[in-house]
């Protein structure tokens, strides 16, 4: 069964830094290019990161290039989102999910993760 199962979110303040996790069951992470999502309250998920099966291409959405970072451990069968410099603007439940190719097309991912809710408030 292919799962991802996101952790490592929480409350911070403005300026500061969290890593999310996400991690894989059932497939290996060189099968497959793993985004991470975000939902904020009344608006639409969209996509924030992306890294390819072949972890050799990183996509960053407009709003997060040069604050977040994208990366992998396949000894872990994990990828990680390093954001710093965070803003309240990127409260939200952040998800990952699984697909062919990286973009930030949500119709082409799959087996996403419950999420891992992020609050960045002083």
């Amino acid at each position: 069964q292919l799962q991802l199962v996101e952790s490592g979110g929480g409350l911070v303040q403005p300026g500061g830094s969290l890593r999310l996790s996400c991690a894989a069951s059932g497939f290996t992470l060189d099968y497959s290019a793993i985004g991470w999502f975000r939902q904020a309250p009344g608006k639409e998920r969209e996509g924030v990161s992306c890294i390819s099966s072949s972890g050799g291409s990183t996509n960053y959405a407009d709003s997060v290039k040069g604050r977040f970072t994208i990366s992998r451990d396949i000894a872990k069968n994990t990828v990680y989102l390093q954001m710093n410099s965070l803003k309240p603007e990127d409260t939200a439940v952040y998800y990952c999910a699984g697909a062919k190719y990286c973009s930030f097309q949500l119709l082409a991912f799959g087996s996403w993760g419950q999420g891992t809710q992020v609050t960045v408030s002083s």
